[in-house]
C-alpha cells in the first residue's frame, strides 16, 4: 500500500538564523575514524543538560536490556555520473536523485548549458537526455537503459556522492567502503545515513548480547540532504519527498516496545523521520481502531478486525522545535550543517538551548564535524 504522508506541524516563531553557528573549516571531517568505532562520541542528557566526552565504542555502556535500537538499511549507490555533451563534447555532471519510471531519472546537472533536449553520452553505452526542467533545482533526464540494465551500468561507471563539503574532486577507492554503513542492504540512497556509519559488525553483536533488540527500516536518502533550507519562516520549508518502508514485523515490536515502556532509540534522522512518519498515524488509530473506517496505508480495518500490513510509501516530515515525538526517545547521530533540517531535528528533541550548548562545548574540543566527523547521542 503506497501514500504520500503529510504533516502540519505546529506553528513557532522561530527564525532560520536560530540554526546558524560559526563552524571552523578544519573541523570538518575529510575522512572517517579508523577504526569506525573509535570516532568521538558526546553524550547530552536532554533532561538535565549533561554533557559527557566519550569514544563510540562506549556507546554500548549507554544503552540498556530491553531497549529498541532502530537503524537504517538503506544502501548508497554511486549516482554520480560524468558524461559529455553530445554535440560540443563538453563536460557535463549528472546526479542521479530517484527514478520515476523505467527509463526516466530526477537528477541534478552540474555543467554549463543544461537545457531541454540535452544529450549527454556516458561510458558503457549509456546516454540520457534531458526532457524536463522542474524549476526546483531537479531535472527529468531519459536514459536510452531501463531498470536493472541501468544499475548494472551505473556500478560500473558512477562515482560514490560524497557531499560538496568534502574535498575531493573525485572520491577515492575507499570512499566506496568507508561512505557505507556495515548492514547496509537494499539500494537506493544518493548519500548514506551517515549516524550509522561509526557501527562495526562486533560491535552489533556486543550491542544484541546486552539484551538490545536490533531493528531496520528503510529510507533511502535524496535531494533533501543537500538541500538547505532557505526561507526564514520555517513554515513555509518544503521538504523533498523520500522513499520509506517498513515491514509488519518491525511495526509490530515497536508498538510492543512502546507499550512496555521500552526505550526506542534512533539511528540517525532518517530512521526518527522514518518512526516518527509512520507512528503518528499508528499510535492514534491502535488507541481508537473503532473510529478507523477506511485504509490508510499501514492499518485495514476489515471483517477480522484491525490488520497490520507491510508499508511503503513517500514521506515529507520536516521536523523542528514544537514537534512533539511519538516514539523515538533518544538518537545517535552526527554534527550537522548550520541552518540545516537536521539540526532543526535534534533541537526538536533535545532543546534549541542544550543543543546550541553541546555543539559550543564539540567545536571547543575540537569533535570532527559532518558526514565522515563523531557522534553524538542524545538521551
Amino acid at each position: 500500500m503506497r501514500q504520500m504522508l503529510i504533516f502540519k506541524l505546529p506553528l513557532q516563531l522561530m527564525k532560520l538564523s536560530d540554526f546558524d553557528y560559526n563552524l571552523p573549516r578544519e573541523l570538518i571531517a575529510q575522512k572517517p575514524a579508523k577504526p569506525r568505532n573509535h570516532s568521538r562520541l558526546l553524550v547530552l542528557d536532554k533532561k538535565s543538560g549533561k554533557i559527557e566526552h566519550k569514544h563510540f565504542y562506549n556507546i554500548i555502556d549507554f544503552l540498556q536490556a530491553g531497549d529498541v535500537l532502530v537503524l537504517n538499511n538503506s544502501k548508497v549507490f554511486p549516482a554520480r555520473l560524468i558524461g559529455n555533451k553530445k554535440e560540443t563534447g563538453g563536460k557535463m555532471e549528472v546526479f542521479l536523485h530517484r527514478r520515476q519510471n523505467d527509463s526516466v531519472w530526477q537528477c541534478m546537472l552540474g555543467g554549463r548549458g543544461a537545457k531541454v533536449g540535452l544529450m549527454v553520452v556516458f561510458n558503457k553505452g549509456l546516454e540520457g537526455e534531458v526532457i524536463k526542467n522542474n524549476n526546483d533545482g531537479t531535472w527529468e533526464v531519459k536514459f536510452n537503459k531501463a531498470r536493472e540494465a541501468m544499475i548494472k551500468v551505473v556500478n560500473q561507471i558512477g562515482q560514490v556522492p560524497l557531499p560538496p563539503y568534502i574535498k575531493r574532486h573525485n572520491s577515492k577507492k575507499s570512499d566506496v567502503d568507508n561512505y557505507q554503513t556495515v548492514y547496509a542492504d537494499k539500494i537506493g540512497s544518493v548519500a548514506a545515513p551517515t549516524a550509522g556509519l561509526h557501527f562495526t559488525p562486533s560491535l552489533l553483536k556486543k550491542i544484541k548480547s546486552k539484551g538490545v533488540k536490533v531493528l531496520y527500516v528503510t529510507l533511502h536518502v535524496g535531494l533533501g540532504t543537500f538541500s538547505p533550507v532557505k526561507v526564514d519562516d520555517l513554515t513555509k520549508h518544503k521538504m523533498h519527498a523520500e522513499w520509506v518502508e517498513i515491514k509488519k514485523e518491525t511495526l509490530q515490536e515497536i508498538i510492543k516496545a512502546k507499550k512496555e515502556k521500552k526505550r526506542i532509540v534512533a539511528v540517525g534522522t532518517t530512521s526518527a523521520r522514518t518512526l516518527e512518519s509512520f507512528f503518528s498515524v499508528i499510535l492514534s488509530v491502535a488507541k481508537n481502531p473503532e473510529n478507523w473506517r477506511i485504509n490508510h496505508g499501514i492499518l485495514r480495518l476489515d471483517k477480522s478486525g484491525l490488520r497490520m500490513t507491510d508499508y511503503s510509501g513517500w514521506t515529507d516530515i520536516f521536523i523542528y522545535p514544537g514537534y512533539k515525538f511519538k516514539v523515538v526517545d533518544s538518537l545517535i547521530t552526527n554534527f550537522h550543517l548550520p541552518k540545516s533540517s537536521l539540526i532543526m531535528l535534534i533541537s526538536a528533541l533535545a532543546g534549541s538551548n542544550k543543543i546550541k550548548k553541546a555543539y559550543r562545548e564539540a567545536i571547543k574540543k575540537k569533535y570532527r564535524f559532518y558526514s565522515y566527523g563523531d557522534a553524538m547521542f542524545i538521551y
